[in-house]
């Protein structure tokens, strides 16, 4: 067992033997576990600790903030002077993600355009 979860194990004895865990909320019902099967064993503490801590993949992270600054850019006039500044950190971080081999296919619609003609290809 690696170290963190001895510790967590240790932990969690601990608090069974002072009975803290008795009467909790949703005692006795299944718990709704997240799908980790594809992460390997070792990983799972670590990735769950993260998760929990609300930290996102560098790549997640990247898409979430191009979402943001497109849904941003649509709101302000070309003219505007922060429009400039918000362009130029989009096309960057559009730029890193194709580098790290992700489409950017999300930010332009382009998705929803190719599956309406794949559609109307098939009617």
């Amino acid at each position: 067992m690696w170290l963190l979860d001895q510790w967590a194990e240790r932990h969690i004895l601990d608090a069974q033997s002072k009975g803290e865990f008795d009467d909790l909320t949703g005692s006795g019902e299944p718990l709704s576990l997240d799908d980790d099967v594809h992460i390997p064993h070792e990983l799972r503490a670590g990735y769950r600790l993260l998760k929990n801590a609300g930290c996102l993949p560098t790549e997640l992270q990247q898409r979430k903030e191009a979402v943001e600054l497109a849904d941003l850019l649509k709101t302000i006039r070309e003219d505007d002077p922060r429009f400039a500044e918000l362009h130029r950190r989009l096309t960057l971080i559009e730029l890193k993600l194709r580098q790290a081999g992700l489409s950017t296919d999300f930010l332009r619609g382009e998705y929803a355009v190719k599956l309406l003609n794949k559609i109307s290809e098939e009617s």
